[in-house]
């Protein structure tokens, strides 16, 4: 085949730096061929289902067009995908951390078009966690193609990644840091130029489809001062609050739809019908909502602002901007778990700019309403909201603060923006630990982070270590057989257990050295009588930091797995975990 003969010939001629290189770069141009094509289909689902609304008052087909769209996603996913395609960068984190990064073939396009139909009809998500996950897909089957090892491969999903955060906004360096904050992808030499060539090759491509306009326009109102620290101070934990929120109700919500995972129609039933009546009550909540922060964002008279109000039954009353500015922001989130949970397929990466655009025009317009002190520039502060929630949420302030900077050209905001987004993660860091991506493979022991030895942990399972071909005894049998029994075990451990195949101790053979020898004592003694309870027992589901601990603690050289019942299924022998542990470090480090 011709694919064995270049992988043939890039072996005799290229190092696996150099072909890394290479492919990093087709990965930047497919993941933002896969960005364009996303956006496009959006754009015209959109434009033909509401070009012709009237925009002065409400409209009926609100009601209709988002369960649609949901109704037809799912029909997509369940009988042309038939797999689980929603949450995308937690996918994506799942294959880093226990699928050694493979990541399927039909994850290169499944998520683009399942989420261009969610969005389209009005889902309330965001398109780049699908993005995020078609681009770690080009990358992770691209390596596969040629035969990558197993750290490139983590390394060209993180180029994946990076490519898809690159090329739809724009922005290289934001595609970078969202690499190294949210996937965890540690920074070497031999990890940056591949990154950095994905990201600038897709931002490159992205610019040739689309030209030179950016995603959000955005032109200062007033230079930032020094005046503004305390607002900005306050924004930050403003944000930390709502990013809070966004967690916690988000995660509230996901369970509601969970414990209807085996009754389709009614999740559908329940998400189509909650999502319809927000999005015809507060029209902003439509799709990915970058509309409406575009108004927020170039707006500069009253007259500019209310324009968000359009399409609902607010539009025409300018003295209600504030409550429906509130209110948007506190029913995004059910939006957002609405869609997802009813079938729909899209992120959280939107949505978190949205709140955090809402949230920050809500706290200057309410700041200067009451004149709590300077005054600070409404536009600008819904920039800076947008970093500060963001940030929070992925518990990623890198990434806030050049995305917006980058995205928007707000690099004479740089100090706010970083002010902001610290402030935030900081926040929200005393009551969540992790983002929203990781905290589900958190609870599951399942995440890689950049503690290397808890990564190498994660890597590892127990099942790679567990040995069950042990000879087991019962405590009624006299010494003379189990010295039998000695003589046929490879081991120096060996397990008792009862009838009922409970582990009821273990015998130590190097402590019964005294008796063993000794032929006048086989019908003494019996196992109960010279047995000892094991020095700790690990459990089926136990995780390897855990494993790791016991050994550590009691220092012996095999414990004892049970089950839930306490039934024996195995035992661990130190000197093989250990052997696996250094095997995993050196191929999980840096060249």
């Amino acid at each position: 085949m011709l694919i064995n003969e270049i992988n043939n010939w890039r072996k005799e001629h290229l190092t696996t730096r150099q072909i890394t290189v290479v492919l990093s770069f087709f990965i930047g141009i497919f993941a933002s061929v896969a960005a364009y094509v996303l956006h496009f289909i959006i754009r015209q689902i959109q434009y033909l289902l509401t070009a012709r609304f009237d925009t002065d008052t409400f409209n009926w087909l609100y009601l209709v067009f988002p369960a649609i769209g949901i109704y037809i996603t799912t029909l997509f996913v369940r009988y042309i995908v038939k797999d689980n395609i929603s949450h995308g960068i937690t996918q994506v984190l799942y294959a880093i951390s226990t699928k050694k990064s493979r990541l399927k073939v039909h994850n290169c396009w499944s998520s683009v078009i399942a989420s261009a139909i969610t969005i389209g009809f009005g889902g309330s998500v965001g398109a780049e966690a699908p993005i995020v996950l078609t681009g770690s897909a080009i990358g992770s089957n691209l390596g596969r193609l040629f035969k990558m090892d197993n750290k490139t491969l983590m390394l060209l999903v993180g180029c994946g990644a990076a490519a898809a955060i690159a090329g739809i906004f724009k922005a290289p360096i934001a595609g970078l840091v969202f690499t190294l904050e949210v996937l965890m992808v540690d920074l070497s030499m031999a990890s940056l130029l591949p990154i950095l060539t994905s990201c600038v090759t897709a931002t490159v491509f992205t610019y040739i489809f689309t030209g030179n306009r950016a995603l959000f326009d955005f032109t200062l109102d007033s230079a930032w001062n020094i005046e503004r620290i305390p607002a900005s101070i306050l924004l930050g934990l403003f944000c930390g609050i709502a990013s809070l929120y966004f967690i916690r109700m988000m995660t509230k919500c996901e369970g509601v739809f969970a414990r209807l995972q085996h009754h389709p129609y009614a999740k559908l039933m329940l998400g189509g019908v909650l999502l319809s009546s927000l999005i015809f009550l507060f029209p902003s909540l439509y799709g990915e909502g970058y509309d409406s922060l575009n108004i927020l964002l170039n707006g500069r008279t009253e007259a500019d602002w209310d324009a968000v109000m359009n399409n609902s039954l607010f539009s025409g009353h300018a003295e209600l901007l504030v409550i429906y500015i509130s209110l948007v922001l506190l029913t995004k989130i059910f939006a957002t778990s609405a869609t997802n949970g009813a079938g729909g397929v899209g992120g959280t990466f939107a949505p978190s700019l949205f709140v955090g655009g809402f949230g920050g025009f809500l706290f200057a317009r309410v700041w200067n309403m009451n004149q709590i002190g300077v005054y600070i520039p409404e536009k600008n502060f819904t920039l800076l909201g947008m970093a500060g929630v963001m940030a929070g949420v992925m518990h990623a302030p890198l990434t806030g603060v050049f995305l917006i900077a980058e995205l928007t050209g707000g690099y004479d905001l740089f100090l706010p923006l970083i002010m902001v987004s610290i402030v935030s993660v900081m926040a929200i860091s005393i009551f969540e630990p992790h983002s929203i991506y990781a905290m589900r493979l958190a609870r599951q022991g399942r995440l890689v982070t950049h503690h290397t030895d808890r990564s190498v942990l994660t890597l590892m399972s127990l099942d790679s270590v567990i040995d069950k071909n042990f000879t087991a005894v019962e405590p009624e049998m006299p010494l003379g057989e189990l010295v039998n029994a000695i003589s046929k075990s490879h081991t120096s451990f060996i397990p008792v257990v009862d009838t009922a195949g409970v582990l009821v101790g273990i015998i130590d053979i190097n402590k019964i050295r005294h008796v063993m020898f000794r032929t006048e004592l086989y019908h003494r003694f019996t196992v109960s009588q010279i047995l000892i309870p094991p020095q700790a027992t690990l459990g089926i589901h136990d995780s390897m930091e855990e494993v790791m601990e016991k050994f550590d603690k009691t220092n012996a050289n095999y414990l004892p797995i049970v089950d839930v019942n306490d039934h024996l299924t195995g035992f661990v022998d130190r000197t093989r975990l250990y052997s696996m542990y250094r095997k995993t470090v050196a191929d999980f480090s840096a060249e």
